[in-house]
């Protein structure tokens, strides 16, 4: 049985969840992000977030570890993107296929879903393809993919942008 739990991420979890990003940017093409992040620079992430709203960051934790964070951020920065929010995911390696990740989206969205928020988007870089099934089972849609848009690791990667309705009004 289980005893992973979903909460609200605090600044007590930053120093966690800024080695678990600087995993990423270190050793995947999943962020574009290039140079490892300090406590203080991963800080200004932090602070975007709040307990309700649109902007919100959860992390599952397992008997005191965080094992990884689902959040939705600013979609973009002009005012008529507000109820627009980017979402993204990240668990550590070797948790992959516990269902955590699932269990983050299912509690993101449900709590989405009670806020100003119309639609979510995902950039996804390709390939990555458990990140495509997960968004999927959310009933995300491509709605298309930028060719070589990044750069990284001295290669060019695809990104595949997918869309997600949260509220129909």
């Amino acid at each position: 049985m289980s005893t992973f739990q979903i909460r609200t991420g605090v600044i007590d979890d930053l120093a966690a969840l800024t080695d678990l990003y600087n995993y990423y940017i270190a050793n995947t093409a999943t962020t574009f992000d290039i140079e490892p992040y300090t406590l203080a620079s991963r800080g200004v992430w932090f602070a975007q977030f709040a307990p309700t709203g649109r902007h919100q960051l959860l992390v599952v934790e397992e008997a005191g570890e965080v094992l990884g964070y689902a959040c939705s951020g600013q979609f973009k920065a002009k005012k008529a993107y507000e109820t627009s929010v980017e979402v993204s995911i990240y668990l550590k390696p070797n948790t992959q296929g516990r269902g955590l990740g699932k269990a983050l989206y299912t509690e993101l969205f449900k709590r989405l879903e009670a806020e100003d928020v119309h639609r979510a988007y995902a950039g996804i870089t390709l390939p990555n393809n458990a990140s495509l099934i997960i968004h999927k089972k959310f009933c995300f849609e491509s709605v298309g993919v930028s060719r070589e848009v990044g750069r990284k690791f001295d290669k060019y990667w695809d990104v595949e942008m997918l869309e997600k309705a949260i509220s129909f009004s």
